[in-house]
């Protein structure tokens, strides 16, 4: 790992694994929780995380989309970064005001970059992507700070996506045992 990486990848680790009590999305109960947004909410975390991830960024990419909810607060920093739009992708359309699923300008015929703060799965990406381009964006990259999937577990290329990550949970991992 690069050493800028490895630094990133000590302080995102000290600001965000906790430990208690916490039950997990799969119902599991775990005395170890990994807190996303607490680097989300630190500016200065934020800023390094998003300082690290502009240079993963294609270079076709002519707007960013910023996924609901954590990948929202990266994008709008990477927009402002590297002056390319941003739109904001929500998990479902709204039932109301405009019912968009992507709010921001327009991506219609454009290379959308997804920015994602974490990927285990690879799910929320997936259905995003996958509703950009029934709208008409070409969606063929996702920039995510932290990659926690397990190997074979991220099927992202399966729908023609590549997945490209600043850190991955084994850096974090790496980064607590030092």
């Amino acid at each position: 790992m690069r050493t800028d990486a490895r630094g990133l990848a000590v302080a995102i680790d000290a600001v965000c694994r906790i430990q208690g009590e916490f039950t997990l999305r799969s119902g599991l109960t775990s005395s170890e929780y990994f807190d996303k947004y607490r680097f989300e909410s630190d500016p200065v975390l934020l800023g390094r995380v998003t300082e690290a991830m502009a240079p993963f960024l294609p270079g076709d990419t002519e707007a960013l989309g910023g996924l609901e909810l954590g990948g929202i607060p990266i994008a709008t920093r990477l927009s402002a970064l590297t002056g390319l739009p941003v739109i904001f992708v929500r998990k479902e359309a709204k039932t109301y005001g405009t019912c968009k699923i992507a709010e921001g300008g327009d991506f219609a015929g454009r290379r959308v970059t997804l920015i994602e703060d974490i990927i285990t799965t690879g799910g929320a990406v997936r259905q995003a992507a996958e509703s950009l381009r029934e709208l008409g964006a070409t969606v063929n990259d996702v920039v995510c700070a932290i990659d926690r999937s397990e190997p074979g577990k991220n099927a992202l290329h399966e729908i023609g996506l590549r997945t490209i990550s600043v850190l991955t949970k084994a850096d974090l991992d790496d980064a607590r045992a030092r």
